[in-house]
């Protein structure tokens, strides 16, 4: 199943709800950047704002934690109305973290930088509910897609094939209409999208044009198999 998560850091902070509510229909997932200024040289939003925007949609809240410490904001972000929280495997403890994650009732994900080797995440793959892969470095919106990344994405791939995972495989990071398939062929299911979607002045009309370039090779993929 393809999966459309459009991403916050691009919309309009001071009206935030309003676009939440326009994407709502061409949206699977919500995706909530959250940055510390620490593990990454930008601040963006924290439980408050989550909990906020939660009476206003129903959507899956997918949080991604680009934080020193996620482990001190699990229970927040939870409390708040996180659905799932992704930390990062470079800060460490990636065992304890997603088992604390999962023990809160919230679906654990793991996320790695572009330079960061598929090894890294490798043992942790079957405690994982996602394994996001970042096509830019984190900390600011509106990054080119690094196309070096894709075979990485394919490895991550056919290990959670392999293994029988069901665990969901999750791109962000200069997504956009042209990108899209690209991660899809190499095995993508859920496509982040930040300045492609809120950049647009018609915001929904975007995300339904990245769906449907992504499910053409899925299409393609169906009738070739």
């Amino acid at each position: 199943m393809l999966r459309i998560a459009p991403s916050l850091l691009s919309a309009d902070f001071g009206g935030l709800a309003e676009a939440v509510g326009e994407i709502s229909s061409e949206a699977d997932w919500l995706h909530v950047d959250v940055m510390d200024g620490h593990f990454v040289p930008n601040l963006t939003i924290g439980p408050p704002v989550v909990s906020s925007l939660r009476r206003h949609s129903g959507l899956f809240f997918d949080c991604h934690l680009m934080m020193t410490d996620p482990g001190a904001y699990l229970q927040a972000f939870r409390d708040a109305g996180a659905d799932g929280c992704t930390v990062h495997v470079e800060v460490g403890d990636t065992e304890k973290l997603l088992a604390e994650t999962r023990r809160l009732g919230m679906r654990a994900g793991l996320a790695l930088n572009p330079d960061t080797a598929f090894e890294a995440v490798e043992p942790f793959l079957g405690q994982c509910d996602l394994v996001l892969c970042m096509t830019v470095f984190p900390g600011f919106g509106g990054q080119s897609f690094m196309a070096e990344v894709l075979p990485k994405i394919a490895q991550v791939r056919a290990a959670l094939d392999d293994s029988g995972s069901t665990a969901e495989l999750e791109v962000d990071g200069g997504i956009d209409e042209e990108t899209a398939p690209l991660v899809v062929q190499a095995g993508a299911r859920v496509l982040v999208a930040g300045s492609a979607v809120f950049g647009e002045p018609r915001p929904w009309e975007a995300a339904r044009r990245i769906r449907a370039a992504a499910e053409k090779v899925l299409a393609r993929g169906q009738v070739e198999s």
